[in-house]
């Protein structure tokens, strides 16, 4: 019941500030009439504006101004029927493009901002170089803005139950596509994307800050854009069992954040997320490692730990596979064994240094490790997304169960060096 209520008023704030802007629309339709009118004064001798004695009240243009006049003076149905008759007598005149702003405007104002979508696309298509274009973008706009924060579409014109997503995400695209690099494409990118991060749609929510980036560079919200970016790549990440790409990603723009602006990077703790991407990532591998050992490729299961031990020789995820490198070991075919002798790493040494036991040290007797800090289990003092300034908290996906670790098992020691 709480949720149904909290729904209701959220539909009643949108509807109350599409009718707000219905409002300004009026107001600002009174100025283009009057500078409509001014458009047909005439300057004196005297230098006096005077009206021209021969003003036809049938001509296109002073019916077109009583359409105006009604919607300004607050008569949305009016100005719908003079504006929709002015229409089908006047298929061809060069004022059709105000035309269908105004009948636009008079179904917005009547509340039906869905039907007079197609009004406004229709000006856009057809006159993109009118000069009420961008005005018919700038209203396309707060429509969309509306939908994508919750406003829904009426069904058969009476209550508001249709999901209007889809129509929200086509036209904040469609107004970047019309007019790049302006300051409406910029608020039109910066709210599509903040739409796909509300949604929890974190890889296009990704991509559309990515894109936010590199195309408003200068923007006053280029850092926020630069922080959601680097929480929509790492709450993508689904597990060690799931595509880690976006881990690398994030790993990388964090490292730019830091050189691009160190005090946001630290304020943000830059370092203590990449100390989790990097335990994430040597998770993944421990766990791809798992998998070809329990699948009986130990040769891959070998080469996969040998990554591990290289590539994050300080994770917890090393420590767990040194734990089991004998077992992996003794399953390898004798020259493969002495290939790694040759040219692999010193896994002796390793156990030695890491753990400070012996090769031939079963793996039970082993202390426990504690649990990898990775993205989906964060740290104790790691800071939340909570901590930072207009970034809402991403909802965690849940991680996919690492491979188990093989059963613990006494090997002995190989004669030479062990890689």
């Amino acid at each position: 019941m709480r949720r149904i209520f909290a729904t209701v008023a959220n539909q009643a704030s949108s509807i109350r500030r599409l009718t707000a802007h219905c409002g300004i629309l009026c107001i600002a339709f009174a100025i283009a009439c009057g500078a409509f009118a001014q458009g047909e004064l005439k300057l004196s001798s005297d230098d006096r504006w005077i009206p021209p004695a021969d003003t036809d009240p049938e001509s296109p243009a002073s019916q077109l101004r009583q359409a105006q006049l009604a919607l300004a003076r607050g008569d949305a149905s009016r100005a719908y029927n003079l504006a929709t008759g002015w229409l089908d007598r006047f298929p061809a005149d060069p004022l059709r493009a105000h035309a269908l702003l105004l009948k636009g405007d008079a179904l917005l104002a009547k509340g039906d901002e869905y039907t007079a979508l197609f009004d406004y696309e229709e000006l856009a298509k057809l006159y993109p170089g009118s000069d009420v274009f961008v005005i018919a973008l700038q209203r396309e706009f707060e429509i969309a803005k509306a939908y994508a924060n919750g406003l829904r579409k009426k069904f058969f014109g009476t209550f508001r139950w249709l999901n209007a997503d889809d129509e929200a995400q086509e036209i904040l695209i469609r107004i970047q596509e019309r007019l790049p690099g302006s300051q409406l494409a910029e608020q039109a990118g910066m709210e599509l994307a903040d739409f796909y991060f509300r949604k929890r749609n974190l890889q296009l929510a990704a991509e559309a800050y990515d894109l936010f980036v590199q195309n408003y560079p200068r923007s006053p919200n280029v850092e926020k854009a630069r922080l959601r970016l680097i929480y929509s790549l790492c709450g993508a990440y689904k597990g060690p069992k799931y595509d880690a790409r976006g881990l690398f990603e994030a790993s990388a723009r964090l490292k730019e954040l830091q050189a691009l602006d160190p005090i946001t990077a630290q304020r943000v703790g830059a370092d203590a997320l990449l100390v989790r991407i990097y335990e994430s990532e040597a998770t993944k591998i421990l766990s791809e490692a798992g998998w070809y050992e329990s699948m009986g490729d130990p040769i891959s299961s070998e080469l996969y730990i040998r990554r591990l031990v290289t590539q994050y020789p300080k994770s917890i995820a090393t420590l767990l596979s040194l734990r089991e490198i004998p077992k992996i070991f003794l399953q390898l075919p004798s020259e493969v064994q002495k290939k790694i002798q040759t040219n692999g790493p010193d896994y002796p040494k390793l156990r030695k240094e890491l753990l400070g036991l012996d090769w031939d040290t079963s793996a039970s007797q082993l202390p426990n490790v504690d649990a990898v800090p990775t993205l989906d289990e964060p740290p104790t003092g790691a800071p939340s997304e909570d901590s930072l300034p207009g970034v809402p908290p991403v909802e965690s996906v849940p991680a996919a169960t690492p491979a188990p670790a093989p059963a613990p098992a006494t090997a002995p020691t190989p004669a030479g060096k062990v890689p």
